[in-house]
């Protein structure tokens, strides 16, 4: 911003140098890119990871099945689980074993998760694939808009972090530049320095 300040204060001032312009212009295009173009990055960001999501639970839904199995027996005590997902759901669900039958007609035994406590002999609901084995429910709208709006604050914040960095690298280029233009000057005039006028 204070390039951008600067800007405007030297348009008309000689001591005003080409290289403080440019810095300038830069400051005004990386806060332009930042402003504009970061919001429509995220927004398209986020309509697309919205639809890759949608079409992503189309296809979970056409291959998950929800079928009724039934429990044999309880277990008491649940297995230490360090998927952060399933950990927070972990107080909801109970480990049950259960056999069912697949949407092939294949018979199926194993440990599932209920939501709600059953006892054995009782049925309860899971999600099998087309062959019969246990999966996790397709995802619903809800999360799919969550994860997509995530994914536009992350594509938005890339976009300005890149104008930004561009803006630093060609301003470091730019400072290079003007003191290599320095030490070049100072080679020449500097054995002459206070020399002016004298008769030694």
């Amino acid at each position: 911003m204070r390039s951008i300040v600067g800007l405007w204060r030297w348009r008309k001032n000689p001591l005003c140098r080409r290289s403080d312009r440019r810095e300038a212009w830069l400051a005004l295009c990386a806060v332009v890119l930042i402003v504009v173009i970061s919001p429509v990055v995220g927004w398209l960001g986020t309509s697309a990871a919205h639809d890759a999501l949608l079409h992503n639970i189309d296809e979970q839904q056409r291959s998950r099945h929800q079928i009724w199995a039934t429990a044999e027996s309880v277990q008491t005590r649940a297995p230490l689980d360090t998927d952060p997902e399933t950990a927070v759901q972990s107080p909801e669900r109970h480990r049950v074993v259960a056999h069912w039958a697949g949407p092939d007609g294949s018979s199926h035994k194993g440990t599932v998760t209920a939501k709600t406590r059953v006892q054995p002999g009782e049925r309860f609901r899971v999600w099998t694939d087309a062959h019969g084995r246990v999966v996790k429910s397709p995802m619903n709208p809800g999360t799919a808009s969550s994860y997509a709006a995530l994914a536009g604050l992350a594509a938005a914040v890339g976009a300005a972090a890149a104008a930004e960095t561009g803006r630093r690298l060609t301003v470091r280029q730019l400072l290079r530049r003007r003191y290599a233009r320095w030490d070049a000057e100072w080679a020449r005039i500097g054995p002459d320095w206070g020399r002016t006028g004298s008769n030694y």
